[in-house]
């Protein structure tokens, strides 16, 4: 298995990739299915998005097919820039209990350690997604609140566990 940043290049892999988190997890995402078919021009957007500047996807290859990615995102303004957030966390189902999702997180942990300004990862994670939350804990990642109804899809809400990993 190969970790990697997503460049310009792995916008289409990406955005498939996606559009099947987003189908098959609607309680993992704050975005909907539906909202993001309606994006015009989804793969140029990625691809626009994938060449840095702060946002940082990372992959997680197995014989050149794209089976996981996660994103850090570091705080733009001045006074937030000591602080970066993780998001869109997916691993395909079939390459789960791989060690990809470990090794996507660790990958984006190392990339924040090696930015002098951030000083903490904040992820938010739905409350019973206990795999993700295992995972992120044995990181090093602490719950520090929950957003109760944090999300809803359809008629059903989910609450969100806030979690933290200061780096120093």
């Amino acid at each position: 298995m190969e970790i990697r940043l997503l460049t310009p290049d792995d916008a289409e892999a990406y955005w498939e990739m996606r559009l099947e988190a987003l189908k098959n997890h609607p309680e993992a995402f704050a975005t909907s299915y539906e909202e993001a078919l309606e994006r015009k021009n989804p793969i140029e957007q990625v691809a626009n998005r994938l060449k840095g500047d702060g946002d940082f996807t990372f992959g997680a290859f197995q014989e050149d097919a794209l089976i996981g990615t996660v994103t850090l995102v570091q705080d733009k303004i001045e006074k937030m820039k000591h602080r970066a957030n993780i998001f869109a966390m997916y691993v395909k189902p079939e390459n789960r209990r791989s060690g990809a999702g470990k090794a996507l997180v660790t990958a984006a942990i190392n990339h924040a350690k090696g930015i002098p300004d951030i000083l903490k990862l904040n992820l938010t994670v739905v409350s019973s997604n206990e795999k993700a939350k295992g995972l992120y804990s044995s990181l090093g990642f602490t719950t520090y609140g929950k957003e109760e109804k944090a999300l809803r899809v359809d008629e059903t809400y989910y609450d969100e566990e806030l979690m933290v990993l200061f780096l120093k």
